[in-house]
């Protein structure tokens, strides 16, 4: 796999991280502020993404962490990551809107995939994703993830998970096979 563009370093999530990788993930997701990035679900939801009792969480267990992305110290992206028995599962992929669109995302992907199957010695990587959301599993579809079928209902009733705005939310289990020679 190919290394992440020069300018871009990566490391795990500690403790004091919590509030700003909070912030990156509600400001990429949620809010009018979201609106300025492709990656937004202002329109299918409102409430909260994440909040730091779930990211002090994923960061202190040990199968599971929040990748950072940053320049120069700034905090530009994150990703969300699971170890199951299987697979690496893939979540929060978060840009800051402002600077969607300059490979940030694509960087954090590849470096979520090699964490899993280097470190992780996994060869499968997943995630959910918003079955409305055609845009954004397009753009994973281009990075080598497949639609699985698997559907499963949206939690409405679970304000954690955020206020839907419709009543058809759900989300498809996306999968790709992972090796030591995978395409940028």
């Amino acid at each position: 796999m190919a290394g992440p563009p020069i300018d871009i370093s990566f490391r795990r999530a500690i403790a004091a991280d919590v509030p700003a990788v909070v912030a990156l993930v509600e400001g990429a997701f949620r809010g009018e502020g979201s609106r300025i990035g492709w990656t937004t679900e202002a329109d299918l939801l409102d409430g909260q993404r994440t909040d730091s009792a779930e990211v002090g969480a994923l960061i202190a267990h040990p199968n599971s962490c929040m990748l950072l992305a940053e320049r120069g110290g700034t905090l530009l992206g994150c990703v969300k990551l699971v170890r199951e028995p299987d697979s690496g599962v893939i979540g929060m992929v978060s840009v800051a809107p402002s600077l969607q669109r300059a490979g940030i995302g694509k960087a954090l992907l590849r470096e979520a995939e090699r964490l899993i199957l280097c470190e992780w010695g996994l060869r499968r990587a997943t995630m959910t994703v918003i079955v409305q959301r055609d845009t954004l599993i397009a753009w994973y579809e281009r990075h080598g993830y497949r639609r699985t079928g698997i559907i499963t209902p949206f939690p409405y009733g679970q304000p954690r998970f955020g206020l839907p705005k419709r009543n058809d939310l759900a989300f498809e289990t996306l999968e790709k096979g992972l090796s030591d020679t995978a395409p940028d």
